[in-house]
């Protein structure tokens, strides 16, 4: 798949996930074969471009090209300053969060709630198409609602304005992720477009992309909720999808080696206690297959030091490995 000057290989592609696609995290799944990795959204007004949360989610420094930043917002011209600013800090591809499904974003008509207002739609595409000398990719859902399924008028627009990809999570707002993905709905709008179209929704193994990829005719898959403990999963899909071979699971050696390279790099990059709250849901999705979760999450959630959150995983999964019940001792 290409994006202006980049090609995407594979054509698996990182979900932007508010709250989970930081640097670390994208970093990692790009090391895993993730042929693309966007951020997590950042919001459009200047007011908070330096607040400590949106400094941390503006810094690609070290990141492998493409640098993929989703901004977010509802002013045309504030989101075409938001793509200058990051172009100016980075990024190599704006994408547009047109798809968020959040009460808090789309209160405030951003996300998914701006695909209730078409003409204002153009108008933000536009703008930020205009203002940027960057490849610009959009992100959207099947709708607001079961009865406003206007996808297919908001990917006219989005090719009209200059968009370079479009992206569709098969689901309508009111859906959130809930019910089925809405795969027709996708290959309708790939039938009718000429820019790449990113098939979303529901993709959580080999089989199922390569279905995904056949049944909508699109260009690439996008990987979100299926990712988060699992972040093989992109060379997984990779490798079915070049040789029609499945890829043995990884190792629980491997698995404890990414893992405690994941901690390592989420405690450098937040630094201590941020860098630990942050790390206790990864190791929550890590672990959520693994016997004795229930415990291992309780103990865990308590280290309050990346030595101990460090030490207290490393010995449930060498306990895993020695093929001996985990003995979880207090965090303490």
């Amino acid at each position: 798949m290409q994006i202006g000057p980049y090609t995407i290989a594979p054509n698996v592609v990182l979900a932007p996930m508010a709250g989970v696609t930081d640097k670390p995290f994208r970093q990692l799944c790009k090391r895993l074969g993730a042929g693309l990795a966007a951020s997590e959204m950042t919001i459009s007004d200047p007011r908070f471009w330096n607040t400590r949360k949106s400094i941390h989610r503006m810094d690609h420094a070290g990141e492998p090209a493409p640098i993929s930043v989703q901004i977010a917002g509802t002013e045309p011209q504030q989101l075409a300053e938001a793509a200058r600013y990051n172009v100016d800090h980075g990024a190599q591809i704006i994408d547009i969060n047109m798809g968020c499904p959040a009460k808090k974003v789309c209160n405030a008509w951003a996300g998914s709630a701006l695909m209730r207002d078409e003409a204002l739609v153009a108008r933000i595409l536009e703008a930020v198409v205009n203002a940027v000398p960057v490849p610009v990719t959009l992100k959207i859902r099947t709708g607001w609602c079961a009865d406003v399924r206007n996808a297919p008028t908001i990917a006219r627009i989005a090719e009209d304005s200059g968009i370079a990809a479009l992206a569709v999570h098969g689901r309508t707002r009111d859906q959130h992720y809930t019910g089925q993905a809405e795969y027709d709905t996708i290959a309708g709008i790939k039938a009718m477009l000429r820019i790449p179209v990113l098939a979303n929704g529901d993709i959580d193994s080999p089989r199922k992309a390569e279905q995904v990829l056949k049944h909508t005719g699109a260009d690439a898959v996008m990987v979100g909720r299926a990712a988060q403990g699992r972040p093989w999963i992109f060379r997984e899909i990779g490798h079915y999808l070049a040789t029609g071979e499945e890829l043995p699971p990884p190792s629980l050696q491997e698995v404890r080696d990414i893992l405690i390279a994941h901690l390592i790099d989420l405690h450098a990059f937040y630094g201590e206690p941020q860098g630990v709250r942050i790390a206790r849901k990864h190791l929550g999705w890590y672990a959520k297959d693994r016997p004795e979760n229930a415990a291992f999450r309780a103990v865990v959630n308590a280290a309050e030091s990346a030595d101990a959150q460090l030490r207290l995983t490393g010995d449930y999964f060498d306990a895993l490995i020695a093929g001996e019940r985990p003995a979880l001792s207090p965090a303490a």
